[in-house]
């Protein structure tokens, strides 16, 4: 029986290789080829599919909260006994690393100062400033969460409550059968979510490894070359290797923990060196406009190319990571209830970056107009140069950069256990072998990548193959509830 297992895991592992690796020489040996393919796909998708994505995104938050508002909600994510494996602060620092990282600090003031400067709104002007700040509370606030919260609880209720394998075909063992789950179908779903992952993970280590090396660039005078960039990679391997030896309990929680520190106080220093008042006066304005236009926001139909760019653009983006997330999350959340999962992974983390948000947009907004265009000119240093204009500058953007290291680690890692998990028949610890094969792989296809220029092509091909989760997770959150309604409750 475990032979049988290993060749269906290895079968997953090799073709989910393959896949990979075709993609990127294709990416690396024909990049024009490769960019006009993905971009006009993902134009396709957008043109014809915008509404699908805008549709389900909302269904998501609504989902989310009914089913923890339900009976259901008081159903344990394991048996009914069960305890959560983590305290609720170790708990919230490990999903909010895997789940925006990196991201927060490389668009926490790059994005805002986009739309401040844009074309949406009479740039520069007060009116301009608002929209900056709501938008950014949309792209990052409830819709992303919802997203992984949906796939999140699906893959926990069947690997702790039914003992089924971690994986994303586990999911649809309500809906069309245990076989039917173990067979091709399942296989190509759980071959979709390693490529998704896969290319995901790599594009943002790869804009990491970018804004690091602006970083030490701007505060230092390190060159931004090619060698840099090679070192960065290479000493961040070495660390999330390291991470990845020692364990989920101790190496990711270790690290998790520790981003949240740095996080916050990086956080509270911007607050006391900025506009205090005006921080939090933009943060309490803007979650009022954001949950007054909420529902209008999110259906943006025929408003023209800047939604497609922006907002659908994210919706598909935080999809494709939804495998990723989803499946990390539910690792680490056994033995907390519906509810309080739903209340921990929707409403912690959008608090939480509505904050980062609000300070940090706040913080380029209050430079003016001149200076963000300056910023937005590289997205890689926009950090920096608003920073440059406040005292404590330069301390906050070296915080900055060790924050970026820490993210950096601890997504690789949580990538490297998640792939681990997917490629050897969903096993919730798989081994070191397979870890450490899928965090060289990683490395090298943000690096090449990298080298190459095409950090952008594989975002848009990897938003173009998760186009299928579309309709995976719409299914999941109808397979969730068939399989709840037999709950005895």
């Amino acid at each position: 029986m475990n032979s049988v297992k290993q060749k269906k895991s290895n079968a997953v592992f090799y073709i989910s290789l393959a896949v990979v690796f075709i993609i990127v020489a294709w990416g690396l040996f024909a990049p024009g080829n490769f960019e006009i393919s993905a971009n006009k796909a993902f134009g396709f998708l957008v043109g014809n599919f915008g509404w699908l994505y805008l549709l389900v995104m909302s269904l998501f938050i609504i989902f989310s909260v009914w089913i923890a508002l339900s009976k259901y909600g008081k159903i344990k994510l394991g048996p009914d006994d069960s305890k959560p494996d983590y305290s609720f602060i170790s708990w919230f620092a490990m999903l909010f690393s895997a789940g925006m990282g990196i991201g927060l600090v490389f668009w926490g003031v790059a994005e805002p100062l986009n739309h401040f400067a844009g074309t949406m709104r009479e740039p520069g002007t007060q009116a301009a400033a608002d929209f900056a700040i709501m938008k950014s509370f949309l792209h990052w606030g409830l819709h992303p969460w919802a997203n992984y919260s949906v796939l999140a609880l699906a893959l926990a209720y069947m690997q702790f409550r039914k003992n089924k394998p971690g994986l994303i075909s586990s999911v649809f063992i309500p809906l069309i059968g245990e076989k039917a789950a173990k067979g091709p179908i399942g296989k190509l779903i759980d071959i979709l979510a390693i490529f998704a992952t896969v290319a995901g993970v790599a594009t943002s280590l790869g804009l990491g490894t970018l804004q690091i090396n602006s970083g030490l660039s701007y505060m230092f005078g390190i060159p931004e070359s090619k060698l840099v960039q090679i070192i960065i990679v290479v000493v961040v391997t070495i660390l999330f290797m390291m991470s990845a030896i020692t364990g989920l309990d101790k190496g990711i929680k270790f690290l998790s923990n520790l981003n949240v520190g740095i996080a916050g106080v990086l956080l509270i220093i911007s607050i006391i060196i900025g506009p205090t008042l005006l921080i939090f006066s933009s943060l309490g304005k803007g979650i009022l406009m954001y949950a007054k236009d909420l529902v209008v926001d999110a259906y943006p139909f025929g408003k023209g190319a800047w939604y497609g760019s922006w907002t659908i653009f994210y919706w598909a983006w935080w999809i494709a990571w939804a495998p990723f997330v989803g499946t990390f999350i539910a690792r680490i959340s056994r033995g907390r209830t519906i509810r309080e999962f739903v209340g921990g992974v929707l409403l912690a983390p959008t608090l939480a970056s509505l904050i980062w948000f609000a300070c940090f947009g706040t913080l380029g907004i209050e430079t003016g107009l001149e200076t963000a265009k300056v910023a937005i000119a590289e997205t890689s240093t926009a950090f920096f140069v608003v920073m440059d204009q406040y005292s404590l500058g330069t301390l906050i953007s070296l915080v900055a950069v060790i924050l970026l290291c820490t993210f950096f680690v601890t997504s690789a890692d949580s990538a490297t256990f998640v792939l681990g998990m997917m490629s050897q028949n969903g096993d919730l610890n798989p081994d070191l072998k397979r870890k450490v094969t899928w965090g060289i792989i990683q490395s090298l296809l943000a690096l090449s990548l990298l080298l190459s220029g095409g950090l952008k092509m594989l975002q848009t091909a990897s938003i173009v193959a998760a186009f299928p989760f579309v309709f995976i997770m719409f299914f999941t959150m109808i397979s969730i509830v068939k399989a709840l309604r037999k709950e005895n409750i």
